[in-house]
């Protein structure tokens, strides 16, 4: 028999594991609560907090402007710390001036990376755009300064058209930085960039800032204004007189990864693709991995590939249109256009929150949520249903998380009462 204090134990235990699963499952409503009602904002794409514990929150905006606000004001004291809109970043609707990252030792040697989008000057060049990715100094004189002049370019990628432009530049728990790229825009990838190795578009890239990397370029040697970190996946391709695989390339056929994010706590790195015709979808990046763009769009056949190829697939997919849900493996998610990556929420302020992954679609303004537990999804669902565009979610250095609505403000995410 079992005893009486036995029995109250076992009974409390399975009460406990009860409960735990209920938490696990449960996915609370969020709301959008203002902040900053007197800074004038338009078309926000990203905002970062600086890593120096100054409490200062970098806007950015697509024209070419990021401004800076500091935490717990309402806006109105707001300064501007990088203007480059005398280069006329934004041309197309999906290019700008589209994100800003800090160096791990920013409150040492004030280095941040800005990625933006210009038009291509030189004549006879086969592409009419490009994307620049550029190293900049904070000003000697004054920290709420960038100093322009200071600006190094490491990378330029010719853009054959004005969408599909990626947008992220962020640093890695890892250290290395990280810049997703689109597939070069059009529509259906026409250049078959998504598989091909040999190009930078489609893909996510790591390289380390800190250092300088030597490759082949026919017979002569080139030394590149970055580093490659050792254990990317395609270090040891031959160079083949830069014919061969890429080897900043950390996960290809991948479509337009808008926004992408680290898990605080299990260091995953999670991003939301944009898809082409019928499927969003919200992928785990593993290193080497291949997302299926453009034999793949989602779960589903795109165009034609080879057989039997592996790809990686979604964490989670939602169709254009509701007719489509029955084939979807997630029947009960909502219809949505273009999917905005977010995070797995790692704050204090709302323990109901904690581990929900946060994600939305740009053009019906609805939140969703998901629980990812041991490899697969044991939760998801509607978690906001509002009408502002969202252009972006962002994170400060609590693990609080904002909505930023293009042409609406800044708003702070909390759990609904």
């Amino acid at each position: 028999m079992i005893s009486p204090l036995k029995f109250r134990i076992v009974a409390c235990y399975c009460l406990c594991l009860i409960v735990s699963s209920l938490q696990a499952q449960s996915l609370p409503r969020v709301e959008m609560r203002p902040v900053f009602p007197k800074l004038s904002l338009q078309r926000t794409l990203w905002m970062s907090e600086a890593p120096d514990g100054s409490g200062r929150l970098f806007i950015v905006q697509q024209d070419g402007r990021i401004l800076i606000v500091r935490k717990g004001t309402d806006g109105s004291q707001s300064k501007e710390f990088l203007n480059i809109v005398d280069r006329t970043p934004f041309v197309d609707n999906e290019e700008g001036l589209l994100s800003i990252a800090f160096h791990p030792g920013f409150r040492t040697n004030g280095l941040f990376y800005i990625y933006y989008n210009q038009q291509n000057p030189q004549p006879g060049s086969m592409y009419p755009r490009r994307s620049v990715l550029s190293e900049v100094k904070v000003s000697t004189s004054d920290p709420d300064q960038a100093d322009r002049q200071s600006e190094r370019v490491l990378l330029e990628v010719p853009q054959p058209f004005g969408n599909h432009k990626g947008g992220q530049v962020s640093f890695g728990p890892d250290g290395y930085l990280y810049l997703a790229l689109g597939d070069g825009g059009s529509g259906c990838d026409p250049f078959g960039n998504g598989q091909n190795t040999a190009t930078l578009l489609a893909k996510l890239l790591r390289i380390d800032v800190n250092t300088r990397a030597e490759i082949q370029m026919g017979p002569q040697k080139l030394i590149l204004p970055y580093g490659i970190p050792s254990d990317n996946p395609f270090v040891g391709e031959p160079d083949m007189g830069g014919l061969g695989a890429r080897k900043e390339i950390w996960a290809y056929g991948l479509r337009n990864v808008w926004r992408y994010s680290w898990d605080r706590q299990t260091g995953d790195l999670w991003a939301g693709d944009v898809g082409q015709e019928l499927w969003e979808e919200v992928d785990l990046i593993v290193k080497g991995g291949n997302y299926g763009w453009s034999v793949r769009e989602g779960l589903h056949h795109f165009k034609p590939g080879p057989v039997g190829a592996h790809y990686n697939e979604p964490i989670i997919e939602y169709p254009h249109r509701p007719e489509l849900l029955p084939e979807s493996k997630f029947p009960k998610h909502t219809t949505g256009l273009c999917v905005v990556g977010g995070y797995v929420y790692r704050g204090k302020r709302y323990p109901a929150l904690q581990g929900v992954y946060l994600y939305a679609d740009y053009n019906l303004g609805t939140i969703w949520g998901l629980r990812y537990q041991n490899g697969n999804v044991t939760a998801y669902g509607t978690l906001l249903e509002q009408p502002k565009n969202i252009s972006s979610f962002a994170e400060d250095a609590d693990g609080e998380l904002y909505v930023l609505a293009l042409d609406a403000g800044m708003f702070s995410i909390s759990v609904k009462q």
